[in-house]
């Protein structure tokens, strides 16, 4: 057996070209075998050896299986020499490329490394506070940057110092090629460092059309979900030059502000008669206020002696005011309102559309769908309690209005219209 091997060898070597073709083969074939030892039998075993966590994490982004690809061009590399009759130039190419090729993929792997530990710092509970996710893709961009040269470099057998001493030379057209990216940089830094956003926070940026959560802080774009679940990617920088709102301050508070108005017609407001008064004494709410506010209006009205018998010169008591302290006191008893933040019930300048009565008050939760539901519950039963104080909510008239009144003009023994009353002011001029 050993001789007729010696024999084909000696045959072999009689033939040159033959001889390098063979060899090559079994350096490919070498290759390709190391190849597959690495990935099916060491990798695999090492998957096992490691947590499942761990296991799933590196298998994802497939760090270990990058690094095993280097193990097939070390033995082309270091084989090549071995390979007889190969030309000069040939074995430069191919280690050439194999050193490109290895360098190219160690860069790889740890973008996937610096992959898998910003995944791991996201598991903290402060993550979202301060991301290292723009920091970690400054980082990538150094490593692919000097990952070029080498690879460049390597390919064409030179220095990687040649090219490094033609990059002054280039600085002002790479510092115009990465400008976005610097400004990137320099807003994500200033981000992190004064607690500007957040992945969770409410943010909202009419100008850019986004009102939503943050659900991404990246190097270049910060990407926010929209309510309506479209998703918004806003340059990073435009959070350092643009102004935006943070609903943050909010949430954190525990209290959602509710600031609405009732529009009431001022012409239902009016003073409240006697008969009125012990009417609106049926609202729990309101006794301890009628009872306080008509000693405080008695005492006044005392102290006008003979000018005190002329209603125009006293105070009485309004339905209006009246009806403006029930709410105060039916806010401050409901069990969604937060009673520690502040509270008043105001009127606000006249309008065409009637007068304002503006409720503000916050809420006791930032739940978007309880803040409504609270919200509701309280106008529902302002707008249902307002024929009780005689007063009107005003409305603009609508089609069928008109034509509802004009019916009823038109019906038999319908009264006629009345003339206004004439003011005294009126009579006496």
């Amino acid at each position: 057996m050993q001789e007729e091997w010696n024999v084909w060898l000696e045959w072999l070597s009689e033939h040159a070209e033959l001889q390098m073709l063979v060899a090559s083969a079994a350096l490919v074939f070498a290759a390709w075998l190391a190849n597959w030892v690495v990935k099916r039998i060491l990798v695999r075993g090492l998957y096992k050896v490691l947590r499942h966590a761990r296991e799933t994490e590196l298998q994802d982004f497939g760090i270990i299986r990058r690094l095993s690809n280097i193990v097939p061009a070390l033995v082309l590399s270091i084989g090549v020499n071995a390979v007889p009759g190969l030309p000069e130039a040939a074995m430069t190419v191919v280690r050439n490329v194999c050193g490109g090729f290895i360098v190219l993929t160690i860069a790889l792997a740890l973008g996937a490394l610096l992959d898998i530990i910003n995944m791991m710092y996201q598991r903290r509970a402060d993550a979202h506070v301060h991301p290292i996710k723009g920091y970690l893709q400054v980082i990538k961009i150094v490593i692919y940057a000097i990952a070029t040269i080498l690879v460049i470099a390597t390919l064409i057998d030179r220095s990687p110092l040649i090219l490094l001493s033609g990059l002054g030379a280039m600085a002002a057209v790479l510092l115009l090629i990465f400008q976005d990216t610097i400004l990137s940089l320099v807003a994500s830094v200033q981000i992190s460092s004064n607690d500007i956003i957040r992945v969770g926070d409410w943010i909202e940026m009419p100008q850019l059309n986004a009102d939503g959560d943050v659900i991404d802080i990246a190097l270049h774009t910060v990407k926010v979900q929209n309510w309506d679940k479209t998703i918004t990617n806003i340059p990073t920088k435009r959070f350092i030059s643009d102004s935006f709102k943070n609903w943050r301050g909010m949430q954190q508070s525990g209290g959602r502000r509710i600031m609405r108005s009732l529009y009431l017609d001022q012409q239902s407001v009016h003073f409240l008669d006697t008969e009125e008064c012990e009417y609106l004494h049926r609202f729990n709410l309101l006794d301890d206020y009628l009872t306080d506010k008509r000693r405080e209006i008695d005492d006044w009205n005392a102290k006008l002696e003979k000018r005190g018998k002329e209603p125009v010169n006293t105070r009485r008591i309004t339905n209006i005011g009246s009806f403006r302290a029930y709410v105060e006191h039916y806010l401050r008893s409901h069990g969604g309102i937060h009673q520690t933040m502040t509270l008043m019930v105001r009127q606000l300048s006249p309008t065409p559309d009637g007068l304002p009565l503006e409720i503000y008050c916050f809420t006791n939760t930032v739940a978007w769908t309880q803040y409504e539901a609270i919200q509701s519950d309280i106008f529902d039963h302002l707008l249902a309690i307002l024929p009780e104080f005689g007063l009107r909510v005003f409305q603009h008239p609508s089609g069928s209005d008109v034509r509802d009144w004009r019916d009823s003009l038109r019906q038999p023994g319908a009264p006629a219209l009345q003339q206004p009353k004439e003011h005294p002011a009126e009579k006496r001029s």
